[in-house]
């Protein structure tokens, strides 16, 4: 076969000439270009509190290439860092998936190591190498050790929640506080519960994108470095097997992946991810489709939130494999993965369970069914979803008035406000909150319980949003209403007072307002964004320049229908709240390529 890296390295012609020499300015030699080239993609940076170990495993990844005749090429791109970005990481989840796709095809590369962990890199680097569909093989980051306070176990985020939650009711004093800050989080990994990392990690997997069993070894155990090393091994063998993303990824690959995520109680953020990745691949596999899985598939792993153990006690108890092999009839066994072999032979009769608390059998699972459930009804057309494996039962059925929040500044304002008219049965909405409405789809989604009802005892209450949550949250938060408010969805008609009713078990989320009063509501909701938008527009021909006058007048009569679109009139977030899609189709944006390969190489040569 005929490596790709060869168009820039094997020619006798002055273009290769200057690619040569360049290259051995950097120390290759004339062995290098007769190797594949493989690219080690490094969502590491100072400020990514998750991926410090990278470049320590970088070094084992390379070692693993070499040794398997290959020459490595260590290729950082742009660090999503959950803890540290603002206004989310999510919002820029797609340029790293850009970034990953174009960096792949417009440099001599045969094949990648894609390295991630924290939330949105997995699912960007997968989404751009799946779209790029060079041979590649995804490397996880690893969960962190658990943390410790006062002789309990600590989980990231989750933990955080309930405490914070003790905090606010004034049971919790400022220096038990700084004792849990000082103790959740010890070392590099990410976070050691059933997070949107981990979550990530695990469908990776299940998508036959890795190693078996690579997501649930922790970031600081020696089989992590091992794992490293294999890794970069089995990327050699995949160019010289020509194994792409098209020919390991399929519906049953999908439905494999979701099957996991619903087994592991995994995070709401999957259901978006799995969308945007099926979508890359040119596959049909919607929020519907991954209902159908949840519907059919229980919940074994006992992990926070939705359990009591953390990623730690999974590995030891006998990791991804032995879930996988336990739970092994509701997966597709011939999927095929990177490991060239099926996801069968993967989670073979070796893959031993150790702990029946933390990885319980099937005639015993923590609940029957997946933790997640699709909700639809006049309250969200196009959908929307509820974790119901961390949440409180009495709550699955329930009604009560509406209590809004416009965005998160009014809901910052006014959720601790002993003023507020909340009760316990009330049903807290968040508004502008979605992709565009953020932007960027932030993780508010779990909003806080008022101070005042937290105070009285009040732990868990209906939360509506057209936001997310983070994967460690937890409590009866119905997230991703599609269309969002800042879509004009029904959310942005919602009032205070107004009855929601909301039914799991049949599925139904619905506004219980008569229709002529939500169409009087419409005509003035439109009136007013048409006002917002004729003032930017005045503004935007206002500020142009003469010889830019026209494009102006084009720009603003192009713009989005909602007023927060057209706020964002330059650079990375005009592009994203233009073109992101609403998370039903999983955000990603509308002209990416939805089929792998689709974008041309480069024409050089």
């Amino acid at each position: 076969m005929k490596r790709r890296s060869s168009k820039w390295f094997a020619k006798d012609d002055l273009r290769s000439f200057g690619h040569r020499s360049r290259a051995k300015q950097m120390g290759w030699n004339d062995s290098d270009f007769r190797r594949p080239v493989i690219a080690i993609v490094s969502t590491w940076n100072e400020l990514n509190t998750c991926h410090t170990h990278f470049p320590e495993r970088v070094a084992d990844i390379k070692r693993g290439i070499i040794e398997a005749g290959g020459t490595p090429a260590e290729m950082p791109a742009m660090s999503l860092g959950e803890q540290l970005m603002k206004p989310s990481a999510m919002m820029f989840r797609n340029l790293l998936a850009m970034q990953t796709e174009e960096m792949l095809r417009a440099y001599p590369i045969d094949g990648a190591v894609l390295m991630g962990g924290c939330d949105k890199t997995t699912p960007g680097v997968l989404m751009g190498a799946i779209s790029a569909n060079l041979p590649c093989i995804y490397m996880p980051a690893g969960a962190m050790m658990r943390g410790h306070f006062r002789g309990q176990t600590l989980g990231s985020g989750t933990d955080v929640w309930k405490h914070w939650e003790e905090r606010r009711a004034g049971k919790l004093s400022k220096k038990m506080w700084a004792m849990i800050e000082d103790g959740i989080a010890r070392t590099p990994g990410t976070c050691m519960t059933m997070g949107t990392a981990a979550t990530m990690m695990i469908a990776a997997e299940a998508l036959g994108f890795s190693l078996p069993g690579a997501s649930s070894i922790p970031a600081i155990d020696s089989q992590h470095r091992r794992l490293g090393r294999a890794t970069g091994a089995r990327a050699v063998e995949l160019v010289l097997e020509n194994l792409r993303p098209s020919d390991v990824l399929s519906r049953q690959s999908f439905a494999n992946a979701a099957a996991a995520v619903c087994l592991c109680g995994g995070s709401t953020n999957a259901v978006i991810h799995l969308t945007a990745l099926a979508r890359r691949a040119g596959l049909q596999f919607s929020p519907s489709d991954f209902a159908a899985v949840s519907d059919k598939t229980p919940l074994l792993l006992n992990l926070k939130p939705s359990g009591e153990y953390v990623m730690e006690d999974f590995h030891r108890a006998g990791g991804i494999r032995a879930l996988f092999y336990r739970a092994r009839k509701h997966f597709y066994l011939r999927a095929k993965t990177v490991a060239g072999k099926t996801f069968g032979k993967c989670i073979s009769a070796d893959a031993e369970s150790f702990d029946d608390n933390v990885i319980r059998p099937l005639k015993n699972p923590l609940q029957k069914s997946g933790g997640l459930r699709i909700l639809s009804g006049t309250l969200a057309p196009d959908g929307c979803i509820i974790k119901i494996s961390a949440m409180e039962s009495r709550l699955l059925k329930h009604s009560g008035p509406a209590v809004v929040f416009e965005n998160m500044k009014d809901l910052k304002a006014r959720i601790d406000s002993p003023t507020l008219r909340a009760n316990a049965d009330s049903v807290l909405v968040l508004k502008n909150a979605g992709p565009k409405g953020g932007p960027g789809m932030p993780e508010w989604g779990q909003l806080p319980i008022p101070k005042k009802l937290a105070k009285i005892g009040v732990r868990d209450m209906v939360r509506i949003s057209d936001a997310r949550m983070s994967g460690t949250s937890y409590g009866a938060c119905v997230l991703h209403i599609a269309p969002e408010a800042a879509a004009d969805g029904p959310l942005s008609l919602v009032q205070d007072g107004d009855i929601i009713a909301m039914d799991v078990n049949r599925r139904r989320l619905d506004l219980e307002v008569a229709p002529a009063e939500l169409a009087r509501r419409r005509k003035a909701h439109q009136q007013k964004i048409a006002a917002v938008n004729a003032k930017n527009v005045n503004a935007t021909n206002k500020n142009a320049n003469a010889m830019h006058s026209a494009n102006a007048n084009e720009n603003a009569a192009n713009e989005n229908a909602n007023a927060n679109a057209t706020k964002y009139r330059g650079g990375y977030a005009r592009l994203y709240v233009h073109h992101v899609l609403q998370a039903n189709e999983g955000c990603d944006f509308d002209f990416a390529s939805q089929r792998p390969g689709d974008t041309p190489e480069p024409d050089i040569f």
